[in-house]
């Protein structure tokens, strides 16, 4: 596959952007005047190498014009996370196409609920969104000290939605979120898909899912909601699908294919489609610990930790181990006052009845925070230091 050219007035973001996030917008709406290649994005490097992942203008407009119709409309965005990153960058862009300004947090500073609140109140539209990683959400509605922040719980309520990505989660924050009327739009996605492109297991106006079946993972998906009865590789198709990766032809032919007159892009994650058409992810295709010979997803037991009321936050990973190859490992933020003792055997029982002895962890570690990534995804590789 010959290499993407990139042209010299492209947006380039190799890293964090020096100073007011808002300087990009004069270059982004230069190169989002023309056709092709707009911006050059990193992806998180979550998992390892980053890779460069080129977004034409024809791709972001399609993504914010499906955002905007999901959503209910246009308005103004308060931007929250890094825009180097794609989820930032868009709110940039999904300002641009709906010609309001944006409010922007000290991206510099870390994020706080009383910094969210007070940004909040600069904001002008009544028809207003954000996004969010789950790990802001968590800090407004269930803080460390147990302790909520009224002030920016109600600038939370003033939102027409709120945008979650980045990472899984936990069943018991959503269902904080929604007990205090806050409307959060759960959303999945990538870079390689100009951000979010399925919101609440529903994928977005011109967006194509499709789930292969065990032992046909790489056959040419179709365009619609398709997969089999089981989990299998989760393919995105549609206008939102990235042109490939800058200077990496290798990669850009492994991940990204045109069929049936749609462009798709083959993830690295799990998920299956539910009856109605409604796609659950359940990890990485990688994220299996073979442990003596039995493979357990590493997913599908973070998210039995996550269910415990005493559990805030979870991440589960396979470590090296002496005797079974790789043990099981989970790094777990409990609740305020929890007794760690009895979580850890509530824990290991709620694993083995649904997953099984292999499933239970064998190493544990207790961080008061998941190291986290700039993006606000989990920091696998110091979670697996915490735990090896």
């Amino acid at each position: 596959m010959a290499e993407l050219i990139v042209p010299g007035d492209a947006v380039v973001l190799d890293g964090p952007v020096p100073g007011d996030p808002l300087r990009l917008l004069s270059p982004l709406t230069r190169a989002l005047g023309r056709e092709g290649p707009a911006v050059v994005v990193r992806t998180s490097g979550s998992t390892g190498r980053a890779k460069r992942t080129v977004l034409t203008r024809d791709a972001l407009a399609a993504s914010s014009m499906a955002t905007a119709v999901r959503t209910g409309g246009v308005g103004q965005w308060l931007l929250a996370l890094p825009v180097h990153y794609v989820a930032g960058l868009q709110v940039l862009v999904r300002s641009l196409y709906a010609g309001t300004d944006p409010v922007v947090l000290d991206p510099a500073a870390r994020f706080t609920p009383e910094a969210f609140a007070a940004a909040a109140e600069e904001l002008e539209d009544p028809v207003r969104f954000t996004s969010l990683v789950p790990t802001q959400l968590q800090r407004i509605l269930e803080p460390a000290s147990g302790v909520r922040n009224g002030d920016a719980v109600s600038a939370l309520k003033s939102f027409s939605a709120v945008l979650l990505g980045g990472s899984a989660a936990p069943p018991r924050l959503l269902a904080a979120a929604r007990a205090a009327d806050v409307r959060v739009v759960v959303t999945y996605g990538m870079s390689e898909t100009c951000g979010g492109c399925v919101y609440d297991g529903v994928p977005l106006d011109g967006v194509s899912v499709h789930v292969g079946t065990e032992g046909a993972e790489d056959d040419a998906p179709r365009p619609g909601v398709t997969g089999g009865s089981g989990p299998g590789r989760i393919w995105l198709g549609g206008d939102v699908v990235a042109a490939g990766y800058a200077g990496d032809p290798e990669q850009t032919a492994r991940h990204f294919r045109e069929a049936a007159g749609t462009r798709w892009y083959r993830t690295d994650d799990l998920g299956e489609i539910s009856a109605d058409g409604v796609l659950t992810v359940h990890g990485r295709v990688d994220d299996v610990v073979n442990t003596g010979g039995v493979k357990v997803a590493a997913g599908l037991v973070s998210a039995a930790l996550t269910e415990h009321p005493g559990v805030r936050q979870a991440l589960v990973l396979g470590v090296p181990d002496p005797e079974w190859g790789q043990a099981v490992g989970a790094a777990v933020v409990a609740a305020p006052g929890a007794d760690r003792r009895r979580l850890r055997a509530e824990l290991e029982e709620s694993v083995r009845a649904r997953h099984g002895a292999a499933a239970v962890p064998r190493r544990w570690a207790w961080p008061d925070e998941l190291p986290l990534l700039p993006t606000g995804k989990p920091d696998r590789a110091a979670v697996g230091r915490l735990l090896g």
